[in-house]
């Protein structure tokens, strides 16, 4: 272990000695994870239900908002057997302990109540304000998966874990990171690789590679063909889907397009608009640009290479959703520096 990731597990210690040690004895726990949750959401809550369980043997229960809806998520939840509950199912003041992983508070992408109290936040992305309020924050914008910073707090605690809750972090720290192509520092790979010879590989198989239904293939189609590109700006418009997870799925995918360096794609999903924004150029910020490019009609955070928003949008018709499109597309050419530029079809019919 390098002088560096011993100094990090003693910095995690002293954190996690402090938070568990408020912790205990308070009666139930409630983590909550961003809507529609990804593996590293997941997988953080996961770690941290473990912990706590194990610390200090407090009832535990993990919540999240939206569906589980993308393949691999389900498959994960299925064969990794991860216990999570819709949070809306949940009497919120049964829990005297409030809890949130990969997100925070106020964002817009969870549905936790912004009146209620939350006393711990564990998370990558950039620190709000509203972090202020909450007792112990944790925020590392520097990590690639907040899955990495649960590993480390097993670790400091000297936790031990079985298989299916180290595949659960590999997963996340893989998906998260784009097997470290993407968003990754020292701690990520050293995660990683560790997590690696614990994981069952049949299992993560599986999960890589799940069952889709067709309606999955429909999306794909529909996006490649009302994708247009400006530049090496493409942009996609999904209109009606029925799992807000499709948007960041085939924003990673049109990402490979020859020469596109930034997509920016969206889709209606349940009185709202999700978009997920995603870029090669290191010279953005992700998140800062999909803030600026949403404004005030949403919200929208993220990091690095990679950010989510959503926008309040009553009216699904194609017409509303047409003319969103083609605010955002202005706002984002104009941020990056590229108004007025023609668009180009990604394939012509």
């Amino acid at each position: 272990m390098t002088a560096e990731a011993v100094v990090d597990l003693k910095q995690t210690l002293e954190f996690t000695e402090k938070f568990l040690g408020w912790m205990r004895g308070r009666g139930a726990v409630l983590i909550v994870t961003h809507d529609h949750p990804d593996p590293d959401s997941l997988a953080a809550a996961m770690a941290l239900k473990h912990l706590i369980t194990i610390k200090t043997g407090q009832p535990t229960t993990v919540a999240f908002g939206g569906m589980i809806g993308r393949g691999e998520n389900r498959a994960m939840v299925e064969k990794l057997e991860i216990d999570v509950v819709p949070l809306d199912s949940l009497d919120l003041d049964r829990f005297q302990v409030v809890c949130m992983v990969d997100s925070q508070p106020g964002t817009g992408n969870n549905s936790f109540p912004r009146e209620r109290k939350i006393d711990l936040v564990i998370d990558h992305h950039p620190v709000r304000e509203s972090c202020r309020d909450v007792r112990w924050v944790d925020v590392r914008d520097d990590y690639g998966a907040t899955a990495t910073m649960m590993y480390e707090y097993l670790q400091a605690q000297q936790v031990s874990f079985g298989t299916k809750l180290a595949t659960i972090l590999f997963y996340a720290i893989k998906s998260e990171t784009q097997d470290l192509g993407r968003d990754w520092i020292r701690a990520d790979r050293r995660a990683y690789l560790q997590l690696l010879p614990l994981v069952n590989n049949s299992i993560l198989f599986d999960i890589v590679h799940p069952e889709v239904p067709r309606a999955y293939f429909a999306h794909f189609s529909h996006a490649i063909r009302n994708a247009m590109i400006y530049n090496n700006i493409l942009v996609f418009n999904l209109y009606g889907i029925d799992t807000p997870d499709m948007v960041a799925e085939l924003a990673d995918f049109l990402l490979r397009v020859d020469e596109v360096k930034v997509v920016l794609g969206m889709g209606y999903y349940k009185q709202g608009l999700a978009l997920s924004f995603r870029t090669l150029r290191h010279d953005l910020n992700a998140g800062e640009v999909l803030q600026t490019v949403v404004g005030t009609l949403g919200t929208a955070g993220g990091h690095g290479m990679i950010a989510g928003g959503q926008i309040p949008c009553a009216a699904g018709d194609r017409k509303t959703l047409q003319q969103l499109e083609q605010t955002l597309t202005h706002r984002l050419l104009q941020v990056l520096g590229c108004y007025p530029v023609p668009g180009l079809p990604l394939v012509a019919e």
